[in-house]
């Protein structure tokens, strides 16, 4: 009976071994995304957008640029931000490569419907015209805004309610989530926008052509530490406090399942708060 048993066990190790080596040559004969399906059988829709990343080994991101979120290192041209370095850890961790599309806000849901790229990573703060277009994931982060006046023109206002009036003219960036919120919160004033990235509408305030500049409070906070000419209204106060995030198509459900929970990952262990830090202090010193 022993004898019996330990032949069993030298046959069921030979066996074991057998089937190792077998699997290990498998796998090194495989791409590793044709390898993992092999092992595992996810249940992922073949055309999901998460399959169709892990099959062609490229995820693509699209974004426009607002820092400390997305921006261009004037020296270099190099990318970096909060949402880029989020963006390239999260290609690591998925060993995919990462490829980046620069658009501007206006069309940003556009080219994301239109399968220009797989998720838009810049700081999409939440509006209901974009929510009806794209499916928002997370959210990542919020933020709140602030006002920003020419220093020649910053004594003229002393309260919030000063800039609801009708001398006083506001500029935004087109499709810049700013702008549908500025006829809700300051209906009696006048609204011009301007195109491209979300900073230049802060050039017809330079300019003197308008008033204030709203934008999100990291942004104005920034242009006021970086330029002699910007004032932040009330920094220490930001208004209308909304969710900032990423956006995916709708429909596709693996992929927006995926991205949420990691962007709830990312909340939970204070990392989208230590890049927002590291990146203020790196534009600000700039």
């Amino acid at each position: 009976m022993s004898s019996d048993f330990g032949s069993n066990k030298r046959d069921f190790l030979k066996g074991t071994a057998l089937l190792g080596a077998a699997a290990t040559g498998l796998t090194a004969a495989l791409a590793p995304q044709q390898a993992l399906a092999q092992t595992l059988d996810s249940g992922i829709r073949p055309e999901s957008t998460l399959a169709k990343v892990l099959k062609s080994g490229v995820m693509r991101v699209g974004y426009a640029q607002t820092g400390p979120f997305f921006y261009k290192v004037a020296k270099t041209g190099e990318l970096g931000g909060i949402y880029f370095d989020a963006a390239t850890e999260l290609a690591k961790q998925m060993n995919v490569k990462v490829e980046f599309k620069e658009v501007t806000f206006q069309n940003a849901t556009v080219g994301l419907r239109r399968d220009d790229y797989d998720v838009f990573g810049s700081a999409l703060t939440y509006t209901m015209a974009r929510a009806m277009a794209v499916d928002y994931i997370g959210p990542l982060y919020e933020v709140g805004s602030l006002l920003m006046v020419h220093k020649d023109n910053a004594g003229r206002f002393k309260t919030l309610a000063d800039f609801n009036d009708p001398s006083v003219t506001f500029s935004v960036v087109s499709g810049g989530s700013e702008e549908p919120r500025i006829p809700i919160l300051f209906p009696k004033a006048k609204l011009i926008t301007t195109t491209g990235q979300a900073e230049l509408g802060a050039e017809p305030v330079r300019a003197k052509k308008s008033d204030v500049w709203m934008s999100s409070q990291v942004a104005v906070l920034l242009m006021a530490k970086r330029t002699n000419w910007a004032v932040a209204f009330d920094p220490e106060h930001p208004i209308d406090r909304r969710p900032s995030s990423w956006a995916v198509r709708y429909g596709d459900y693996e992929w927006k399942n995926f991205l949420d929970f990691w962007a709830g990952f990312m909340r939970t262990n204070g990392e989208t708060d230590r890049l927002m830090k590291l990146h203020m202090d790196r534009i600000g010193n700039a």
